[in-house]
């Protein structure tokens, strides 16, 4: 089947343009939502000619520029073409694209960084302005005119509903067989009109398979068969490895406890090296029947239904290998009913987090003694990519880990560290944090018990004695004991590594 047949309305086969006709309709000023988050169900070939566009417009002294919105982080189709023409003013909500990161941090890029579970309430509620283009990726158009979503859902909804017109690329690389598992809910609303999710399991589905767009809003339409593009995960190693073994630890002794059975709860996993060698080491563990509740299927949940360990995965897109995204291809038949995806403000969705019970692991940058987490920037003030979702699970998780190596940087940073330079999660949200070192489980305990335990299982042998040093002091020189504190110092390691290249004394 040709890509033309897949646009099955009649009225929008003649919309069928090329990507530099449809790029042409953006206009500098402009903010543009795109769809996608990884590198999944992002447009292709619009902004490729877009950035062509803008380069051209730059070389003839126009200084043209637009706003983007997405999902999250995209491909280098997308954020890298256009960062590379410096072609974007204004970005949110999340990104992962380096030359984009590095214009964020040259104050070149405007950038808005916030909980996922926030960006469509808001463009709602109108914070943002207006939303002037928005360009989707989808697998086809139906007889009735309604959109079968690609492979990544976002806030695609609430830029088909919020922009004053719409440009659709048709991909003929997806397979018309993922059509149906997709379950895009229509019901939210802002206050006073909010109602209840009606979602009470995981796997429930609450909403339909395809996106409304109503057809006049469409003025463009690009044919494309491209593939999605997302980052290679490196080989697990021993580092990871040990993480997941202490997480697969006190997972069996919650259940000894009697706080879990083995079924677990509904899990939610941040994407990296890491976080899929937590869900490998849930392939040889005694948990059985698992569902997943999360933002991003990756390798390892694939592998967790393909063993029948899982019996649904719950998300908003997928971030799959090249070699797991082939897999899944060839067995879409058999992941059909096992996968759901669901708009990011469903996916994320504090009150369904908080309902479902949803143990959360995710990764982090640096956490300090008293169990605050940074997950967004290095040293205080230079971003890495975003808070994505790990706030959205956090605060509403039955149960929140935070999961690192010890130090990087070949030990010349520590991850534990007097005070993180930046404070994503607070000590009040984080429950479990985890390194190759050890576990240490700080539910019901104050601060200073908290510093004891997360100084002595999670520290690195290099670090714990400063560590050691700066508490013993600051139980005896801060200005209050509740959490001891020295403010002159608490900062010291992360400005000696600025000034040296490394925490170390």
């Amino acid at each position: 089947m040709t890509t033309s047949d897949r646009i099955k309305y009649e009225y929008l086969r003649s919309k069928i343009m090329s990507a530099e006709e449809a790029a042409a309709l953006i206009k500098s000023g402009d903010t543009v939502g795109m769809s996608g988050f990884t590198g999944s169900g992002y447009p292709k070939a619009l902004p490729q000619a877009l950035a062509a566009q803008i380069e051209a417009a730059h070389n003839a002294g126009d200084p043209f520029k637009i706003g983007l919105w997405t999902g999250a982080s995209t491909g280098p189709e997308l954020d890298g073409a256009l960062a590379k023409a410096d072609a974007i003013n204004y970005r949110l909500p999340y990104n992962s694209d380096p030359i984009e990161r590095e214009k964020i941090n040259r104050a070149e890029m405007d950038y808005f960084d916030l909980h996922l579970s926030h960006v469509a309430p808001m463009v709602w509620q109108g914070f943002f302005g207006k939303l002037d283009i928005a360009v989707i990726e989808v697998t086809g158009v139906r007889e009735d005119g309604s959109l079968i979503p690609a492979t990544s859902i976002g806030n695609n909804k609430t830029w088909i509903d919020r922009a004053e017109k719409v440009i659709l690329e048709v991909n003929s690389w997806h397979d018309e067989r993922i059509e149906g598992m997709h379950d895009i809910y229509y019901g939210t609303a802002l206050p006073p009109n909010r109602v209840p999710i009606p979602m009470m399991h995981a796997n429930d589905r609450i909403g339909q398979p395809t996106f409304r767009c109503d057809p006049h809003k469409v003025v463009g339409i690009i044919e494309t068969d491209l593939p999605d593009k997302n980052a290679p995960f490196p080989p697990l190693d021993d580092v990871s490895r040990t993480i997941a073994g202490q997480l697969m630890d006190f997972l069996k002794w919650e259940v000894k406890k009697g706080r879990l059975t083995n079924r677990l709860l509904p899990l939610q996993s941040g994407v990296g090296n890491v976080a899929n060698a937590v869900l490998d080491g849930l392939l040889d563990s005694p948990f059985h029947d698992l569902m997943a509740y999360t933002e991003v299927i990756q390798d390892g949940m694939m592998d967790l239904i393909d063993s029948g360990k899982m019996l649904c995965a719950s998300s908003t897109a997928f971030g799959l290998s090249d070699k797991a995204a082939k897999r899944f291809r060839e067995n879409l038949e058999d992941y059909h009913d096992k996968i759901i995806l669901r708009p990011q403000e469903i996916s994320n969705h504090p009150e369904v987090i908080r309902r479902l019970g949803t143990i959360s692991m995710n990764g982090m940058i640096e956490a300090d003694i008293y169990g605050n987490v940074n997950s967004t920037h290095v040293m205080g003030s230079r971003i890495m990519n975003g808070i994505g979702g790990s706030g959205d699970f956090t605060r509403n998780a039955y149960l929140s880990c935070f999961v690192s190596p010890s130090f990087a940087k070949k030990g010349d940073i520590s991850t534990i560290v007097p005070h993180v330079s930046h404070a994503d999660h607070i000590t009040q949200d984080v429950q479990v944090i985890i390194t190759e070192q050890g576990l240490a489980d700080l539910r019901g305990l104050p601060p200073k018990q908290r510093a004891r335990l997360i100084i002595d299982n999670c520290s690195h042998p290099d670090y714990r004695p400063m560590l050691d040093d700066y508490f013993e002091r600051s139980k005896k020189n801060a200005l209050g004991l509740h959490t001891p504190m020295m403010p002159s110092e608490a900062l010291s390691w992360h400005q000696r590594f600025i000034d040296t290249g490394s925490m170390r004394k």
